[in-house]
């Protein structure tokens, strides 16, 4: 649940922006990163996020009965207004520092974002990660600085601002068309980690140069720092 510096940091957040329109927005490279699973799995931290209260988030029966114990694989993502880049996490890997560094940032993001093939304008991109332990590292500010990268630190971005953050809504995209080719399984290994992967796979590549969305989605600021204002904060239809 928010707490009242959350709050806070969301409505210093949104004035720290206010002189910025669609043009500079569409210059955003949000990421984040997810666990996609063979049956959709709750999201606790958002609902924790979101709720009035911890009463407030129901226990979700179909999870648990359909698949006591389901295969997932992690995924990370980032877009820009022209093209989406996504890793999937290696097998047993952990999302620490030095995996997000090395195998996330040195090796996938930062030459995604410096190459005018990816980007409207490599001097004008700046990342957007939320405040996972991996992004707020200092040895990953020091990197993305290094790097000549523009980012939101640690400092700028408000935590437990899950709307704010428009890859969730990438995220939530990809997760609901990888489960609807799940639902349509129907052999004996319909919830393996091999059948996952393949839907997971395929459904990247076809999201991975969808433009119009992604130009949607960042355009969508102004409206959504506008929204966290007028709730002082708080919920937004976001």
């Amino acid at each position: 649940m928010k707490s009242t510096t959350n709050i806070e940091n969301r409505v210093w957040f949104c004035d720290y922006l206010r002189q910025w329109d669609e043009n500079d927005f569409i210059h955003l490279a949000p990421a984040d990163e997810f666990f996609v699973w063979t049956i959709r799995r709750p999201n606790y931290q958002n609902d924790r996020v979101w709720s009035l209260s911890l009463e407030d988030i129901e226990t979700n029966e179909r999870y648990q009965d359909i698949c006591a114990a389901p295969n997932c694989i992690g995924i990370f993502l980032c877009f820009t207004a022209i093209k989406m880049i996504w890793v999937i996490k290696d097998n047993g890997a952990s999302w620490d520092g030095a995996y997000y560094r090395q195998h996330i940032l040195t090796e996938k993001v930062i030459p995604f974002l410096s190459s005018p093939e990816n980007v409207l304008d490599s001097a004008e991109v700046v990342y957007l990660h939320d405040s996972a332990p991996c992004h707020k590292a200092n040895a990953t500010q020091q990197l993305l600085k290094a790097s000549g990268i523009d980012f939101f630190d640690r400092t700028e971005w408000p935590g437990s601002s899950p709307d704010l953050n428009v890859a969730e809504n990438v995220g939530s995209i990809l997760m609901d068309k990888v489960e609807s080719l799940m639902i349509n399984e129907h052999g004996s290994d319909r919830y393996s980690q091999a059948v996952l992967l393949k839907h997971l796979q395929n459904v990247l590549h076809e999201l991975e140069n969808e433009r119009e969305l992604f130009e949607n989605l960042l355009e969508s600021y102004p409206e959504r720092l506008r929204a966290v204002r007028e709730a002082y904060g708080g919920h937004t239809k976001y």
